[in-house]
């Protein structure tokens, strides 16, 4: 791995705080995704790092995998797409800024309040303009009913959040943005943690030293050109 500014993320302790304080600039998120760090700040404390003891991921060498009601609704709404053309369309980084917004309003069960924190869609907004944070959106006759937004570094996506208006419009997003980097030969995505949502795509806990050793892997693909994926503005194509 390459020298970072943080400490060794194999030290941090039992809730995975690596460090406390410093900013958000592009140079700094960057320097943290690469080593498996990720900021998650809340109200009235110093910025906080974390490399989690346990990561969440979707392995993307496996089968994909959704659930059999997910499945039926995506082909009823591809099926009916066929007589109304726009009606359901998937788009990649249209509308990044109001992704984030949205998942910035999303109500979570059991969470008061949220971690976008205003800083944060400021600096995820600069990580996007410089072409490393990206969005993936779902509309229906459109609409923006759901999307995900996260960071793309070296070969590895780190979903940060998602959100959906119409039910599963979330998923879409997810489902399309897994058949895009599988197709496209990468190994995983970076989840964070796993929620119900997660797991019914496959989602997993692996220890921090494994998803370290992922990482590195990734990172040597990415670099070896192994894998490519060009993150083109507008519509996905069928």
């Amino acid at each position: 791995m390459r020298v970072s500014r943080f400490p060794d993320p194999r030290e941090a302790g039992e809730e995975g705080i690596v460090a406390v304080g410093g900013d958000l600039d592009v140079e700094t998120l960057v320097d943290a995704y690469t080593h498996g760090i990720f900021p998650w700040p809340q109200e009235g404390l110093p910025m906080l790092w974390f490399s989690p003891k346990e990561r969440g991921v979707i392995d993307l060498r496996e089968e994909l995998r959704a659930s059999a009601s997910f499945l039926r609704r995506l082909r009823a709404w591809k099926f009916e797409s066929l007589g109304h053309p726009g009606r359901l369309e998937v788009r990649i980084d249209t509308a990044f800024a109001d992704v984030m917004r949205a998942c910035q309003a999303a109500s979570r069960p059991g969470q008061n309040g949220t971690w976008i924190l205003p800083e944060m869609v400021e600096a995820y907004e600069r990580l996007h303009r410089a072409g490393l944070a990206h969005s993936v959106e779902t509309y229906l006759d459109g609409e923006l009913v759901g999307g995900l937004y996260g960071v793309f570094v070296r070969g590895v996506f780190s979903g940060e959040s998602m959100f959906h208006k119409v039910a599963d419009a979330g998923k879409v997003a997810l489902w399309t943005l897994l058949e895009l980097q599988k197709k496209a030969g990468f190994l995983f995505i970076d989840v964070q943690m796993v929620t119900p949502v997660v797991a019914s795509f496959g989602g997993k806990l692996i220890s921090r030293d494994d998803y370290l050793k992922e990482l590195e892997l990734a990172h040597d693909r990415w670099d070896r050109k192994v894998c490519r994926f060009e993150w083109v503005k507008g519509p996905v194509l069928p």
